[in-house]
């Protein structure tokens, strides 16, 4: 399955080389989510499973923002008036669209300016890894409008990034976490210009795209996985994940190319 031809009607997608960048955009809301684009976000991270020409995703917003969590017209007002039914088909909804991310194959990279929060929070939180700038505001703001903090994973993934007394703090306040902080907290990895916080994810995900993809896909897969394992199954599933590694043709031309003093150039096979 190729993605190169691939037009969203909720966001702006484009191919760099073999690097997707989805751009969340209706800037004047700060770059929101609908029912729609949650469903199509999570259609789409479940078919780069099986996209071919997709090694790595990038993921930010428009116009000097990332997200600003469900639209308040769009959901949370049709929210107030659903039956139990309706409101757990869309909490399902996005749980699914979070969980497409981590068990899509490809590393994802969020790049984040000025507002991150809410839902748009948990896209971040549930990437690979996070760009900021000096003007990324991120918040956990589910306890601001009633609801619990325990909200698309928050409560799973948030303690593994930053640990448990600095997520229960902002799942119980809702306050905001700035760029300095999260980068000290590990929740960001790096603090970038504005004008050039996406350019500089793509570039670091184009290095990471030029190793050995399938490896880095199980990498991926083991790093998810882990965390529900005793470390005795983590060594052993790791040993077979590497076993499995080791029958590619990467890490035979990693081989000859160390032969020949050479840079590998892996192809992902």
């Amino acid at each position: 399955m190729k993605m190169s031809d691939f037009k969203p009607k909720h966001f702006r997608w484009e191919m760099r080389e073999n690097i997707a960048v989805i751009t969340l955009s209706i800037p004047a809301k700060k770059n929101p989510l609908t029912f729609e684009s949650y469903a199509e976000l999570r259609d789409t991270f479940r078919d780069l499973v099986y996209a071919e020409d997709v090694n790595g995703v990038v993921i930010t917003g428009a116009e000097g923002n990332f997200c600003s969590g469900g639209d308040v017209n769009d959901i949370i007002g049709p929210l107030t008036k659903m039956g139990m039914d309706g409101l757990l088909k869309f909490t399902r909804m996005t749980g699914d669209l979070v969980k497409a991310i981590r068990n899509c194959p490809q590393p994802v990279i969020a790049a984040i300016d000025g507002v991150c929060v809410g839902a748009g929070a948990m896209v971040a939180t549930f990437s690979d890894i996070r760009f900021a700038t000096p003007n990324t505001r991120t918040a956990f703001l589910f306890v601001k409008v009633g609801l619990s903090g325990c909200d698309m994973g928050a409560c799973a993934m948030l303690p593994r990034i930053i640990g448990q007394g600095r997520a229960a703090e902002l799942l119980f306040t809702g306050r905001t976490m700035s760029a300095e902080e999260g980068f000290q907290w590990g929740f960001f990895n790096k603090i970038c210009p504005s004008e050039k916080v996406l350019e500089e994810a793509v570039a670091f995900m184009q290095e990471i795209t030029k190793g050995p993809n399938f490896a880095h896909s199980m990498t991926k897969n083991m790093l998810n996985q882990e965390w529900s394992m005793s470390l005795d199954t983590a060594i052993e599933m790791e040993a077979q994940a590497q076993a499995i590694c080791m029958q590619t043709e990467d890490f035979k031309r990693a081989y000859n190319a160390f032969l020949k003093k050479e840079k590998p150039v892996f192809e992902g096979d």
